[in-house]
């Protein structure tokens, strides 16, 4: 019987509204819809990603929730089968740009495990009681809720990636207490957390794989998963032309060192089939949830690029390039401190010129990470203390700029200006432009790549006008800007094209 046929998830609506077109993709088992909204099943009381191979359910029998944790306040637990907790996330967060979209990004990020609610809520702005409101009207189920789904998924990684002992593992997810570690897992995955272990050994051995990782849990291997295409050539063509002597390479992969809250960490990122291999080193193991969120992050693995395609492809200019290079990526960040600093150093500069003092500065005034291998990256991005303390030392170049970056770094590290994921983007934009030597090229770029902004069109740059003179298109600012109403929401990714299209060699402005 022929499947039905199903659109592509939708740019700005919450998909699990729509009953009857989650119930179609659920028939159709279509993987392109994972993450973006969880099935749950009433006469099992469990719930799956959409393309779960077990038997379709009656459609009287489901319902559908935004995220996990809304399933889990209701009394559903995960399918063992399908894990639908191990899927891209939901690019509505990224697309979003409200107090739950925010608040999402900040829960991934860990900040509920180390700061709480009450920390969250004051990073985003908003009371406790409030925040609490608006999570559950949006998404089924408060903070709390969300945080623990946050925990219990972490959980489940370090029990069946690592040799830790179990008790270690509750303590470095996040719970408060052993017992309430065994409850959530009991209650999210309807085992116990020695049962988890003993099946994920049986599936690796069936596999052929290793029999879990070091002893310790210092070392994690994973597989990040990424909706199809996935353009990984382009994104690792971005990296290496901007990677920081000493801090990042691409050797096998993307490697990198971390700052983490509370230690540091070695990354190696290998695309693969289907997913991307990473294989995490870290100081202490309470930093995986966060490692995991800053690197997908940085390779924009929640990415919806069928919604892209549809609405870039349908332009007659970028189409040929739609279609050769299906799946681009818009690079993240793994640190926005380090990210609106590589901005300011690339300022007016050509890509390599800014990769050389951003080494300079990495040399002189980064710490060596810890447990380093020769070979392999071995320095942490300097804190933006040290850079306000000692960069006049080290930056070269005329002297508005060295302190105009000395300046900014010392409001990061007095918190004057606060660069984070959940920061509200027209407030982030305003205060940068408040700074001294950031203009609107660098604020917008900070806000396309540290919090993942999609509809951020650099029209000022000088080798996004190149490519779009290279397709015919008008290369004034206004042009452009008119030109490009028909890329929104996506034309962040559109710049991606452009600076693709483009045959210049050397580049300004593209940092």
């Amino acid at each position: 019987m022929a499947q039905p046929t199903v659109q592509a998830p939708p740019a700005h609506h919450s998909l699990w509204h729509d009953t009857e077109r989650c119930y179609r993709a659920v028939m159709s088992r279509d993987s392109r819809f994972d993450g973006q909204f969880i099935v749950a099943v009433r006469t099992t009381g469990i719930y799956c990603r959409p393309s779960c191979p077990a038997m379709t359910p009656k459609a009287r029998n489901v319902e559908f929730y935004p995220t996990s944790a809304a399933a889990q306040s209701r009394g559903y637990r995960a399918c063992r089968r399908c894990l639908p907790d191990a899927v891209p996330g939901s690019p509505e967060w990224n697309v979003r740009a409200d107090l739950a979209a925010r608040a999402m990004r900040l829960i991934a990020d860990g900040t509920v495990e180390r700061e709480g609610v009450p920390g969250l809520a004051r990073r985003l702005g908003y009371s406790e009681r409030q925040l609490g409101r608006v999570l559950t009207a949006e998404l089924g189920a408060g903070p709390l809720a969300l945080a623990r789904a946050h925990r219990a998924h972490s959980a489940r990684l370090l029990i069946e990636l690592s040799q830790l002992p179990l008790t270690d593992v509750a303590f470095a997810a996040g719970f408060a207490s052993v017992r309430q570690f065994n409850n959530t897992i009991r209650e999210v995955f309807a085992a116990t957390p020695s049962q988890l272990r003993t099946a994920a050994a049986g599936r690796r051995a069936q596999a052929g794989g290793e029999n879990g990782t070091p002893s310790g849990g210092a070392r994690l291997s994973l597989r990040l998963p990424f909706r199809e295409p996935f353009d990984a050539d382009g994104l690792l063509a971005f990296l290496t032309a901007r990677a920081i002597p000493g801090v990042e390479d691409v050797v096998d992969g993307y490697r990198r060192t971390l700052r983490l809250p509370h230690g540091c960490g070695f990354v190696r990122l290998a695309p693969a089939d289907r997913y991307v291999r990473c294989d995490l080193r870290l100081t202490d193991v309470r930093d995986l949830g966060n490692a995991v969120a800053r690197v997908r992050r940085l390779l924009d693995l929640d990415a919806d690029p069928e919604a892209v395609t549809q609405v870039l492809g349908a332009d007659p200019a970028l189409a040929p390039l739609v279609a050769t290079t299906p799946g681009i990526r818009v690079p993240g960040a793994v640190d926005g401190t380090e990210l609106v600093l590589r901005a300011m150093l690339g300022q007016q500069v050509s890509v390599a010129a800014a990769r050389t003092a951003a080494g300079r500065l990495a040399t002189e005034l980064g710490e060596p990470m810890p447990g380093a291998s020769d070979g392999e990256p071995g320095l942490l991005f300097p804190t933006a203390a040290t850079i306000a303390e000692h960069g006049t030392d080290v930056l070269r170049g005329p002297r508005a700029r060295i302190e105009a970056i000395r300046a900014v770094a010392e409001a990061i590290a007095t918190g004057d200006l606060d660069v984070h994921v959940g920061r509200d983007a027209p407030d982030l934009r305003a205060e940068l432009l408040a700074a001294p030597g950031i203009g609107p090229w660098t604020a917008d770029y900070v806000l396309m790549r540290v919090l993942g902004q999609p509809d951020v069109l650099l029209g000022g740059d000088l080798v996004v006008r190149k490519g779009a003179a290279a397709l015919g298109l008008d290369d004034t600012a206004a042009g452009l800007a008119e030109h490009a109403q028909a890329w929104r929401p996506w034309r962040s990714y559109a710049g991606m094209y452009l600076w693709r299209a483009s045959a210049a060699t050397t580049t300004k402005g593209n940092r």
